[in-house]
């Protein structure tokens, strides 16, 4: 596939893995490596496209910026390919633990894969929670997919709830359908809530503003949004690549390969 036409692809996807996406996405976007015009052109209208999904900011932030976009889009490709936070996730659990998710955050199902000796209980959001158990059980974790009226039940059984960032700011996280209820219940319950915020999605602020701007529409009936804002309030462990941190210290995600360069640039939605 021509790069501008599997551009075009990753624009269009919905539901695909966000690592993956953001893969895919800077090794197209390479080819705009001698028009940096062209590069900032294509990254606007790739987050206008798909502008809640953090890790693509993080990415096209740091193509437009570097001197040479080639080599930044396989930098970008190999700090994807070292994200460590599945691996922390999965060294933090406590042994034994009930975890209770939502849906098929990837990141969290990934780090469940690695533990044998942990039960899930996956509440079942728009028909993804049975995927995520057999995902679960091929590799012999323990797990159920119980329908979203027994929420309550599942989160005052559960040791642990973990709930998947799409993208973190300094106050809250974007998150898929079903997370908010899941923390709050936990909130209220008193059952630990992690969230899990991997490689390039924690964001500074005016790149998070710009995104929520533009994923939530005020005027919308909120029961048809496609995502939800959790406050770090319901919070009480952030789990990123380099380990578990309290919520006022998601400032630290930022650090090192995390960091978001200042692109305003992008900041410009297309018409």
């Amino acid at each position: 596939m021509h790069p501008i036409e599997h551009l075009r692809f990753v624009a269009r996807a919905t539901g695909a893995d966000a690592g993956l996406l953001v893969q895919e996405a800077a090794q197209a976007l390479a080819v705009f490596d001698r028009d940096p015009a062209a590069l900032v052109t294509a990254c606007r209208r790739l987050l206008t496209r798909q502008p809640g999904v953090g890790p693509l900011w993080w990415m096209a932030s740091r193509l437009v910026t570097a001197g040479d976009a080639r080599d930044a889009a396989r930098s970008v490709v190999d700090d994807l390919a070292d994200d460590r936070t599945a691996r922390e996730l999965s060294h933090a659990l406590p042994g034994g633990a009930t975890v209770a998710i939502a849906g098929w955050p990837d990141l969290a199902v990934a780090a469940l894969r690695r533990r044998g000796d942990v039960s899930v209980v996956v509440v079942d959001v728009e028909g993804q929670g049975h995927g995520a158990v057999r995902s679960l059980e091929r590799v012999d974790v323990e797990a159920e997919a119980v329908d979203a009226a027994r929420l309550a039940g599942v989160v005052e059984g559960a040791d642990v709830v973990l709930v998947e960032a799409g993208a973190v700011g300094s106050a809250a996280a974007l998150t898929d359908i079903g997370s908010l209820s899941l923390a709050a219940v936990a909130r209220a319950t008193g059952t630990p809530v992690w969230l899990v915020a991997g490689m390039g999605r924690a964001l500074p602020d005016v790149v998070w503003n710009e995104l929520v701007d533009r994923v939530v529409d005020p005027d919308a009936l909120p029961w048809t949004a496609d995502h939800e804002v959790v406050g770090l309030g319901l919070v009480d462990r952030v789990v990123g690549w380099s380990g578990p941190v309290d919520p006022d210290g998601v400032g630290t995600l930022l650090a090192g390969a995390g960091v978001v360069p200042s692109a305003p640039e992008l900041l410009v939605p297309l018409r």
